[in-house]
């Protein structure tokens, strides 16, 4: 009797990991249906993040599909700073290591900004690279 109670806890511990994972993984399959319109998307526990043209759509990843979706467009876009805890680092030397991964789009029509959180320096530091040089294509193209 000693010995089923010893291993009721594991019993409990692995169905729970059993449905952590199942939530996880319908994230990334309803995540994989709504980045199918995009040219390029990102996915990670804090955000998706697709590109279509010169928008950008970010939202929050949940099992149903992203949530709280944001369109804006790199037009209205006049700089894009990367963030490692709050303060801005330059996007060829990223630092080894952070808290708080963001990439902030500071709009020219307004005083507001959008921030997209990410999980890791090298993926936000390559998205960064990316979008400053579609932002250089766009503002180089005659009007």
């Amino acid at each position: 009797m000693e010995r089923g109670l010893l291993w009721l806890p594991l019993l409990v511990m692995f169905f729970w990991l059993a449905w952590q994972g199942s939530k996880e993984y319908q994230k990334v399959e309803a995540y994989r249906t709504w980045a199918e319109q995009f040219e390029r998307a990102k996915y990670d526990i804090y955000a998706v993040l697709g590109q279509k043209g010169n928008n950008l759509t970010w939202g929050k990843p949940t099992p149903q599909g992203p949530i709280k979706l944001e369109t804006f467009s790199l037009l209205d876009v006049t700089q894009i700073q990367f963030l490692i805890d709050e303060k801005s680092v330059d996007v060829e030397n990223p630092p080894d290591k952070g808290r708080s991964i963001e990439l902030e789009f500071l709009f020219s029509k307004s005083t507001g900004s959008v921030r997209v959180p990410f999980t890791e320096i090298p993926l936000a530091a390559e998205w960064g690279k990316f979008l400053q040089r579609v932002l250089q294509d766009l503002r180089s193209q005659p009007q």
